[in-house]
């Protein structure tokens, strides 16, 4: 069956979803029993009865995971043993390709065609390739001279603590759990408390494939209660993190109130697309803006939401971005037609309406959307909204607002250009259009980016890193870079006698 052949909503009203602990293998409820609902933004119906993990259980959950990593039940096996194991949990989440989707529309909006056909082959084929690479790392031997053998191996950090958004729940906990688990490290996952189910499904799934009890536990629950617990806990050795710059600030402070354990984060952005006037398809450009801003409804970190358009093509490139922006009017998630969803949830639309509301006070120029629509769904839904006339001061050209709103700025030069859009204190991803080759390397290696993308936008592939410079965040997801951050050097140092 294809997405267009099945009854979603039917398929909802059977589904069951268990927001209980996983740990140690099975699932279990919070130590103190407590539990909290939470309402999905496609109508407000209610999803209850996730556990409300805190302090105690995920001391509960990092023992495990220390228990498993000091008995070596993953660590030690071959790297043929894991893969093996790893590729069995790829095949898995292809298997539930239908259930999993599903979780994830109602937990946070995203229209079910959009779950089906990129982020369900997107998280298999990410665990895949971590599991494929694993035994193909060698390591290495140093240079050091006839008398010593000097080994330097890479070896696993140890309990990790992956701390992923809601945005993306699936995709951003298999970018830590591929290279973590792949490289023998026991997890502790805290998935948001606006989307935690696919994650507690994604556990089971992996038990299912055969991965030891304890290496991989999953605790529910609130940031400044589980969230804060499994960065603070002196016996995790390292944090992934995917998330706010402002939380991600507070990771640092754990670990430095902690055990200086290492923590690595990938965090917000603002990202600039700037379109020069030698770009002859501008419709194209236009195209791409208006689907890397409005895909995922906005609430994306690399969402291209600053378009500096050069002010000679600026009322043509506009049209053009107009048209296109129509095609993402908001609709039912669960409809396969759907190609922009709900927000995650009320909170969050309000706060995108503020800063809608801030757009128009300082003088920007909404010139489509702006209004929250389809009210009687009980649902959270905003039209995709452009602002023209923005200035680099406004608020909207300079906070990340993780909702469907572009703003345009214009510029006369190539410097200004650059200037303008470096003068952010993000630097995830950015994006040029020119059809000079020469304007188009000069400018990719000023823009102070993780990523740069020249005459396309976001196109993405699980061998390349993603990342950012500045408030964006340290280290690399995605590609044989991820090892580096669940992995350490040791050197081990052979004194050889001479004959």
């Amino acid at each position: 069956m294809t997405a267009s052949t099945i009854d979603w909503h039917q398929r909802a009203g059977e589904l069951r979803l268990d927001g209980r602990l996983v740990v140690d293998g099975r699932r279990r409820a919070a130590c103190d029993g407590a539990t909290f609902d939470k309402r999905s933004p496609i109508d407000g119906r209610v999803l209850p009865g996730i556990a409300r993990g805190r302090a105690a259980d995920v001391d509960l959950a990092v023992r495990s995971a220390r228990q498993a990593f000091e008995d070596g039940r993953w660590r030690f096996q071959s790297p043929a043993e894991r893969k093996k194991v790893l590729l069995a949990f790829a095949q898995r989440i292809v298997a539930c390709a239908d259930e999993l989707a599903l979780i994830e529309t109602l937990d946070m909006g995203k229209p079910i065609a959009r779950a089906l056909d990129t982020d369900l082959p997107a998280t298999a084929r990410t665990i895949a390739w971590y599991a494929e690479a694993v035994d193909k790392l060698y390591d290495e031997v140093a240079p050091t001279g006839p008398h010593a053998l000097a080994l330097i191996t890479r070896e696993p950090l140890g309990v990790v603590g992956a701390i992923v958004p809601w945005n993306y729940p699936l995709l951003m906990a298999a970018w830590k759990l591929g290279p973590a688990l792949a490289a023998g490290n026991s997890v502790v996952l805290k998935p948001s408390e606006r989307s935690p189910f696919s994650a507690l499904r994604l556990a089971e799934l992996a038990l299912e494939a055969g991965l030891p009890p304890g290496v991989l536990n999953v605790i529910p629950g609130f940031g400044d209660e589980a969230g804060e617990a499994l960065a603070m806990h002196d016996d995790v050795d390292g944090i992934g993190f995917t998330g706010s710059t402002r939380v991600g600030r507070r990771m640092f402070e754990y670990a430095g109130r902690s055990n200086l354990k290492r923590v690595y984060t990938e965090l917000g952005g603002k990202s600039a697309m700037l379109v020069f006037d030698d770009c002859a398809d501008l419709d194209r450009a236009a195209r791409a803006a208006a689907a890397g801003m409005f895909y995922n409804q906005g609430e994306s970190c690399n969402a291209p939401s600053r378009l500096l358009v050069q002010r000679r093509i600026a009322d043509r490139f506009m049209e053009a971005l107009l048209a296109h922006a129509q095609h993402y009017q908001p609709d039912d998630p669960l409809l396969p037609a759907t190609g922009m969803g709900a927000l995650v949830d009320e909170a969050h639309t309000c706060r995108v309406l503020d800063f809608i509301k801030a757009g128009n006070s300082e003088g920007g120029h909404c010139l489509t959307g702006g209004r929250r629509v389809r009210e009687g769904s009980g649902g959270c839904y905003l039209e995709p909204t452009v602002f023209d006339a923005v200035q680099p001061a406004m608020r909207i050209a300079r906070e990340e607002i993780f909702g469907p709103v572009v703003s345009v700025l214009r510029f006369d030069s190539e410097a200004e250009a650059v200037a303008m859009a470096n003068d952010s204190p993000y630097g995830l991803q950015a994006g040029l259009w020119s059809d000079d080759v020469h304007r188009a390397h000069r400018v990719a290696r000023t823009l102070r980016a993780g990523t740069v993308h020249v005459n396309q936008y976001d196109e993405d592939d699980i061998t390349v890193p993603f990342g950012g410079v500045k408030q964006s965040g340290n280290g690399r997801d995605k590609s044989l870079h991820a090892f580096d951050k669940y992995t350490a050097l040791k050197t081990t140092w052979l004194r050889i006698d001479p004959a």
